[in-house]
């Protein structure tokens, strides 16, 4: 996961400055030297650690941070503070214009994730109640036309076409018409990438934009290119005009660098980063909540919007009886797994507690729970439902029918009654967010 190795070495500085009851101008020094180093090799540019530092260590050597009884954490908060005001304090979000519909044009080199960026954002436009229209406009590269239609028809929403025989200006003119003519209010135009910057790719982006009102011009940038991002963001602003960025494969191995250094060095916010090959895998970029992550703090609220975009308040409330009545089942438990993988799994659901950021050393393996589904597959629907008549024999047709040994099966039965155990006592927890009811967090761990 991106920021991973960066927010390992910045908790471990901070737990150095935690752990001194007072702190001096060179312990603040030292451990601005050592953040330094993490930005560095997280890939953020040499000019944004420079000035992101100068900044912390200003703040940081005040009277006001040393005397203080906790200077420790008050360092820790500017760097926060810092933190989010270097990607850009508040975030930013594509609103609908009044009076026609809304175009936003997807552009950026090959093999970004564009097209399949377009589709994703189609799918988070209808999802919020919009009628979005995808277009296919790149008719150079094979199969980008169908691949459109392909996660068009995933997420629902039609794709407009003329094949690759028409100029993108005349498709562009005609996606309009069949917007207006069929009530679609948000128009996604996917356009044609380049293995590099070239005069024909800009000058084809620049004629839909002078033949069709583009309110939104969005580059689609890969965050595992490293530091080219930013040549890539700077020139497309400079020669094209754009409006803000999508980061794309952000959940891959990488050093993530670039997104602390976009806004920084275009002056362009993030809007949408990506997180996983499913075309639900997109979040709205929220700056402080990104900070968090990576300093380690957590993100409970992108947990709480991952559980409430999964679980219906009805949902949530039901299975909160069943957790005080003790009433929780196998069918109960399977349906947790279910949500919960389409919310990225367990580790990345803990990945967002506070405390829980350094993962590798919980050994989490996701891949474990089709071992777990495949044992409740096994059971009977009476099982299921009644837990407490499964016996030895049962235990062993469970086993059997699973293809895996018994002690798989009783550790099945003792890591549910401990799930059960500790569901009843977080019954009461965890709720509430600013007037959009409770929030039980999934599944027993």
């Amino acid at each position: 996961m991106a920021f991973e190795n960066l927010s390992d070495k910045l908790q471990n500085v901070f737990k150095r400055l935690r752990g001194k009851g007072r702190l001096t101008e060179n312990d603040v020094k030292d451990a601005m030297r050592e953040v330094k180093l993490a930005l560095l090799e997280a890939d953020v540019n040499f000019k944004v650690v420079k000035q992101f530092i100068a900044s912390v260590t200003e703040r940081a050597v005040g009277q006001d941070v040393l005397n203080s009884l906790t200077p420790g954490q008050m360092v820790i908060k500017i760097v926060n503070e810092e933190m989010i005001a270097l990607m850009g304090d508040t975030t930013t979000e594509i609103t609908m214009v009044s009076g026609g519909p809304t175009v936003i044009m997807m552009c950026g080199l090959q093999g970004a994730g564009k097209t399949t960026m377009s589709a994703k954002l189609a799918g988070k436009f209808k999802s919020q109640g919009k009628r979005p229209l995808l277009v296919a406009c790149d008719i150079y590269r094979p199969a980008a036309i169908d691949q459109l239609k392909v996660n068009g028809d995933k997420v629902g929403v039609p794709v407009f076409s003329m094949g690759t025989n028409n100029s993108v200006v005349n498709i562009a003119k005609a996606a309009m018409e069949h917007a207006k003519k069929e009530g679609n209010n948000v128009v996604i135009i996917d356009t044609a990438g380049r293995l590099h910057i070239d005069e024909q790719l800009m000058q084809e982006l620049a004629d839909i934009k002078k033949a069709i009102e583009v309110h939104y011009t969005v580059l689609t940038v890969d965050a595992m290119t490293g530091q080219d991002v930013l040549n890539v963001a700077t020139t497309f602003e400079e020669k094209l005009g754009i409006t803000g960025v999508i980061l794309t494969k952000l959940d891959g191995d990488t050093r993530g660098g670039a997104a602390l250094s976009l806004r920084a060095v275009t002056g362009k916010p993030i809007l949408y980063v990506g997180t996983g090959e499913k075309l639900t895998d997109i979040e709205q970029f929220y700056p402080d909540r990104m900070a968090s992550r990576i300093l380690g703090m957590g993100d409970v609220l992108s947990l709480i919007d991952k559980v409430q975009a999964e679980v219906s308040e009805e949902q949530a409330k039901e299975l909160e009886k069943k957790f005080r009545r003790a009433e929780f089942n196998f069918e109960d438990f399977y349906e947790q797994i279910q949500q919960m993988k389409k919310m990225g799994g367990i580790k990345s659901l803990l990945g967002m507690l506070p405390g829980m950021g350094q993962l590798k050393d919980l050994q989490i393996d996701d891949d474990a729970f089709k071992q777990t589904e495949a044992m409740i597959n096994s059971m009977t629907k009476k099982e299921r439902l009644n837990p407490d008549i499964i016996n030895p024999p049962r235990k062993r047709r469970i086993a059997a029918g699973a293809g895996v040994d018994i002690s798989e099966v009783n550790k099945l039965m003792k890591q549910f009654e401990q799930s059960k155990k500790m569901m009843k006592q977080m019954s009461g927890m965890m709720n509430g967010k600013k007037g959009r009811g409770g929030f039980k967090l999934p599944f027993g761990f």
